[in-house]
C-alpha cells in the first residue's frame, strides 16, 4: 500500500494516519495543546524547516484539523487554531503522551504533569467504556464488522478464545462469544 492511498482505505486507522500520521505532524499537534498558534513559534520550538513545517499546517488546514486566522493586518499574519474536529484528537495526543510517560520518561519522571482544571489535580488519562464508564483494557474488546466495513480484511486474525469466567456443578461457565455480522 502506498502512503498516498491511506485515505482511501476502509479503515478508520489508516485514514486518521493519513492525516496526522507523520513524526512532525505528530509534534505540531502536540504543540496545539500546548498553546502554541504562531508560525515562527512552530519553527523556533520544533525547528522544522519553514516549507516542512508550512506543508504540514497546511495539510491540517485542508483537513478541517486547524484553522487559520488573522492576528495582524500589514503584512497579514495568521495563526493556527484547533477545529471542534482537531480539539476531537485530544485523547490520542494524550494517549501518546501517556505511554510516553510510562515507558519512556527515564529515572528523573515525567517532563511534564498535566493538571485537571476543574478539580486540581495531576491526572493520568483513562480510557473507558461510553456506555458503563468501565476502564478499557485491550483483551476484554472484541472488534464486530460496521456498517462501513468493505470486507472483513481490518478484523481480528484469530477469534478470541472463549474466556471462562465462573464455576458451576457442571463445570465453569463460557463467557465471551464471538459473532461476525
Amino acid at each position: 500500500m502506498q502512503w498516498r492511498e491511506l485515505e482511501q482505505q476502509p479503515c478508520s486507522v489508516s485514514r486518521t494516519l493519513s492525516v496526522i500520521g507523520d513524526r512532525w505532524t505528530l509534534l505540531i499537534l502536540r504543540d496545539c495543546f500546548l498553546r502554541v498558534r504562531r508560525f515562527d513559534d512552530f519553527q523556533a520550538r520544533l525547528g522544522i524547516g519553514r516549507p516542512i513545517l508550512a506543508d504540514r499546517l497546511q495539510k491540517l488546514v485542508d483537513n478541517f484539523v486547524l484553522t487559520k486566522v488573522a492576528y495582524q493586518q500589514h503584512p497579514t499574519r495568521y495563526e493556527y487554531r484547533l477545529t471542534p474536529k482537531g480539539l476531537d484528537l485530544y485523547p490520542v495526543i494524550m494517549s501518546i503522551v501517556h505511554w510516553g510517560d510510562v515507558h519512556m520518561s527515564g529515572k528523573k519522571g515525567r517532563p511534564l504533569l498535566h493538571r485537571h482544571a476543574t478539580c486540581g489535580h495531576h491526572f493520568d488519562p483513562v480510557q473507558v467504556c461510553s456506555e458503563c464508564a468501565e476502564p478499557l483494557d485491550p483483551r476484554q474488546v472484541q472488534v464486530d464488522l460496521g456498517p462501513g466495513a468493505a470486507d472483513a480484511a481490518h478484523m481480528p486474525v484469530d477469534p478470541p478464545k472463549p474466556r471462562r469466567v465462573g464455576r458451576s456443578p457442571a463445570g465453569l461457565v463460557e463467557a465471551s462469544r464471538r459473532t461476525r455480522r
